[in-house]
């Protein structure tokens, strides 16, 4: 009552407005649901029995604020300011669509009634709504009954629901990760039965599903959902192929278990360092050992999994390019991978200077990233290693805080730019300018900053060794 006596001065407007022109309007599902849970936005969803063309006109007398993209679909969006606060409204038709085997994707069909819009909603939980007109509260599918117990269930059979759209199966693990909700049994046992049939939605739509799902509060319920289901193996078969078969000799841990403490680990040192949900940081906390089933051997009584980091970089290229996320996020999951045992090589002896600046160097942009990776990849369970380890890689970043102060290490460039080279070796643009620039940044980043004219000789004697 209190979130609806917040919003009272949106939805009485626009409930008097609908209900003057012969018109039933409705609050409903993900804004009823934030309602009742108490985490109502600024964004309100509502249904109607008006035509799209009587919303849009309706609409454009309660602001001047209105657009009509999604009108082939019912929809009319329009945005409403109020005491000081702004809301974003969408009002859709009443919906009563066919689908076909062949695609998720509805031929577009209004209904004449509520339950017959709400019936065709993914889950319980967003299948109720509220009567602008009257207050009444419509829940014809035991939603409030759901949202109180903590379940997800669908309005119609879940095979029905899911055999419509697809789709709503990755959502199952979507809400229940952020809602912490349990999945019921006869949901969860559809999407095993359904998994294929995921094959038919769009790869954009399943990344969006998956980005959501990961960047959730505590995306772990829901990632196990996936891969405990099947759905994981239709889209991302690397998280799945992570269950390896511990052998009787327990001589490797779980690495998919593993993998997704890692993935919790990342998200507390997120909050921790003041970051904000990271689609780049989650990716790679929860991929970066998706090269060890093709690495794992058996060397006498060790499991090893040698270059796991390299492979791991190349096969979450692949994987990310076929899910269609942006170029800059899978050459970072891909960085962030093929670095994340950089330390460990280190984490046992002490770091020399020229070290500390390889590692710098080599991060680049993700050594913030690099760091919390680094650190959420310790789940031992022996105390004493854990605490050495979090120790050594504390002292790795000071000294590289340290050295930053003094060298300006988060701009790491040679001794003398590529102009610079030109003049001192009398060279064109091209092959041999490159290779100079590299010997410099290599020899700054083994000794350190020197003065202008110790580099000019550095160069030049190079050059004269190179040609000799």
């Amino acid at each position: 009552m209190q979130e609806l006596l917040r919003i009272a001065p949106v939805i009485d407007d626009l409930g008097r407005l609908f209900t003057d022109a012969g018109h039933e309007i409705y609050l409903v599902g993900g804004s009823v649901r934030d309602a009742l849970l108490g985490v109502l936005g600024h964004d309100l969803d509502f249904t109607t029995s008006a035509s799209p063309d009587q919303t849009e006109a309706l609409l454009k007398q309660f602001t001047p604020t209105t657009w009509a993209i999604g009108k082939e679909f019912g929809t009319i969006g329009a945005l409403k300011k109020s005491d000081g606060a702004q809301w974003q409204i969408e009002v859709t038709t009443f919906r009563a669509d066919v689908y076909r085997s062949e695609s998720r994707k509805p031929e577009v069909a209004f209904g004449d009634s509520i339950d017959g819009d709400l019936i065709r909603r993914d889950f319980t939980v967003n299948a109720m709504a509220i009567n602008l007109a009257t207050k009444a509260f419509v829940d014809p599918y035991g939603g409030l009954d759901d949202l109180a117990d903590g379940i997800l269930r669908t309005p119609s059979t879940p095979e029905v629901s899911f055999s419509d759209d697809p789709l709503r199966m990755l959502r199952a693990a979507r809400f229940a990760a952020r809602l912490g909700f349990t999945v019921s049994p006869d949901v969860v046992t559809a999407m095993k039965d359904m998994a294929e049939r995921i094959d038919i939605v769009s790869v954009e739509r399943i990344q969006a599903e998956l980005t959501g799902l990961l960047l959730t509060d505590e995306p772990r319920e829901g990632i196990d959902l996936l891969v405990r289901t099947g759905l994981a193996d239709r889209f991302l078969p690397e998280l799945p192929a992570l269950q390896l078969e511990v052998d009787e000799h327990a001589r490797h841990k779980d690495v998919y278990q593993h993998s997704l403490t890692v993935l919790d680990q990342a998200i507390e040192l997120e909050k921790a360092r003041g970051h904000e949900p990271d689609i780049v940081n989650r990716l790679a906390a929860l991929l970066h050992d998706i090269g060890k089933p093709a690495t794992r051997r058996f060397e006498g009584a060790k499991v090893t999994f040698h270059h796991h980091d390299v492979v791991g970089a190349k096969l979450v290229t692949k994987r990310l390019k076929a899910l269609s996320y942006p170029t800059h996020v899978v050459k970072s999951v891909a960085k962030l991978i093929d670095l994340h045992l950089r330390f460990h090589g280190y984490s046992d002896g002490s770091w020399s200077d020229a070290a500390v600046r390889r590692y710098v160097r080599d991060a680049g942009d993700e050594l913030e990233r690099l760091h919390m990776l680094t650190r959420a990849d310790c789940t031992t369970r022996n105390r004493q290693r854990a605490t050495r380890l979090r120790r050594a890689y504390e002292e790795l970043e000071w000294r590289i805080d340290e050295l930053a102060a003094q060298e300006e290490l988060d701009a790491l460039r040679p001794h003398l730019d590529g102009t610079q080279i030109m003049e001192v070796l009398g060279l064109k643009p091209g092959r041999e300018v490159g290779q100079a620039y590299a010997f410099l940044l290599e020899h700054r980043t083994e000794h350190g900053p020197i003065p202008e004219d110790e580099a000019v000789e550095v160069l030049r004697a190079w050059w004269a060794e190179r040609n000799a």
